[in-house]
């Protein structure tokens, strides 16, 4: 049952910690599966790992995330070959699809060679939900901060562009982030966009930014608008806290 819009919910969160696993299921990550409008069976859920290199434990920890939240979870892995004989097939029969964290120019160097870059548009127009942290949020817009190429950070501007904003993750946590984010964003290298506090997820239908979302109370979203002569304007967005 797809969404009734192409829908993204691009985060800097959506896992929180747990008494019996690594890590449990966020209600950011939650809130993702309720916009795909599930009923009467477990929501499909596929994880990608490619950003970490499709590390074997955390995939494992997925498997447990999705068991003790009720998914029906599977998994796409890259390394070293697919673990399906059609990703397209595979990605486009999800209700969710949940891209992990880590090397942001990694993944889109490997979805590129495997082609998974345009079936992550089809599933987008399809009406398959499109959540991630991190990596898993920079990937869908057209660029971001990151540090895929060492400890200091450096723009990445080959994201999929499914929306055509840039995107700050880890806004409030990581002291290179914001300042960076700020003048790539006012020097033209990316374009305005939606940066997130850690916890904090932006809400897109369609490329347009539907709404924010926290899973950590006093969290918040930002638009980092470029001025007409070169400046960047930063404003908060209204960000509502999920239970």
């Amino acid at each position: 049952m797809p969404a009734d819009a192409p829908t993204i919910l691009a985060t800097s969160g959506g896992v929180v910690p747990s008494p019996r696993n690594k890590w449990s299921v966020g209600p950011l990550t939650r809130y993702a599966v309720d916009l795909a409008g599930v009923e009467g069976r477990a929501p499909r859920v596929a994880f990608l790992a490619t950003a970490c290199g499709d590390q074997p434990a955390v995939i494992r920890d997925f498997y447990d995330m999705a068991q003790e939240a009720g998914f029906h979870g599977n998994h796409l892995s890259l390394f070293t070959m697919p673990n399906v004989d059609d990703v397209r097939e595979h990605l486009l029969g999800q209700d969710v699809i949940w891209v992990w964290g880590g090397s942001v120019a990694g993944l889109l160097a490997m979805w590129e060679l495997h082609g998974v870059g345009e079936v992550m548009r089809e599933a987008w127009e399809a009406g398959v939900v499109l959540t991630g942290v991190s990596a898993g949020s920079i990937c869908w817009h057209s660029g971001g901060t990151t540090d895929s190429f060492g400890p200091d950070l450096r723009p990445i501007t080959n994201g999929l562009g499914l929306v055509p904003w840039s995107n700050g993750v880890h806004y409030d946590s990581e002291e290179q982030r914001r300042p960076l984010f700020q003048k790539l964003v006012g020097d033209g290298v990316l374009p305005s966009g939606y940066a997130t506090d850690d916890g904090v997820g932006v809400l897109y239908r369609g490329t347009e930014h539907a709404g924010s979302f926290t899973e950590v109370p006093g969290k918040s979203a930002y638009f980092v608008e470029r001025t007409a002569d070169g400046g960047v304007v930063e404003t908060p967005l209204d960000t509502q806290l999920l239970r």
